[in-house]
């Protein structure tokens, strides 16, 4: 069975993956692709025999909805760690933000943040992290395939991206910022597609408990 789960703000994808497998009393359950505790939105679990297809699922294009907040840069590049500097922010416009937003589209390297799951020599990085430790970070080669503006107030800028499998948008958040001339963080992260599955149907764990009761009943 593949699922598509709406992790909320908070929760680590393997907490879905936990509650998924306390509710359908399957042991087998896994993800295809974790989403940060503090980002919310789409996150394809799946199921006994079907987790064969997360590797397909994985590979898939994703798709984002971000809020960038200018002018402050944190351990995290998330509102989870602590600021590690502040800058002064340039005045901006929407030609100038959308002309940077641009720059980013195409095929690239990016530098997997320490504050992250991916292993390097086989421990996680934000193991790592957390112990003060910065080791060197292989730069992946990632794909933004569509980049646009949304929204902007003078500290603020709301975006949406479509990427390949292993972009960090966290760091695309901070390179936007390094690129505009400042610092900054993402303060929301919201993923909004993962191959067909979209957030419009996306079964909270409510739901899920809900749907779950009624087909056993």
């Amino acid at each position: 069975m593949i699922l598509n789960i709406y992790k909320p703000t908070g929760w680590t994808s393997f907490d879905v993956v936990k509650k998924v497998r306390n509710i359908i009393h399957e042991k087998k359950v896994g993800h295809a692709g974790s989403l940060d505790p503090f980002a919310e939105g789409v996150l394809v679990i799946g199921t006994g025999k079907d987790t064969k297809q997360l590797a397909t699922v994985t590979a898939s294009l994703k798709s984002y909805e971000a809020v960038l907040k200018l002018g402050c840069a944190t351990a995290t590049l998330d509102p989870t760690g602590s600021v590690t500097e502040k800058a002064a922010i340039p005045v901006l416009s929407a030609k100038r933000i959308e002309e940077v937003l641009q720059s980013f589209q195409g095929e690239q390297t990016q530098i997997p943040p320490m504050y992250s799951a991916k292993k390097v020599a086989g421990q996680r990085l934000y193991k790592l992290a957390r112990k003060n430790i910065t080791v060197e970070r292989e730069p992946a080669q990632i794909i933004i395939h569509t980049i646009e503006l949304l929204s902007w107030k003078p500290d603020t800028i709301e975006f949406r991206a479509t990427c390949s499998k292993g972009t960090y948008i966290r760091v695309l958040g901070a390179d936007i910022a390094a690129r505009l001339g400042t610092v900054g963080h993402l303060t929301k992260l919201v993923r909004t597609q993962v191959g067909k599955y979209t957030l419009e149907t996306a079964l909270t764990i409510e739901e899920l408990i809900t749907k779950w009761k009624s087909s056993a009943a």
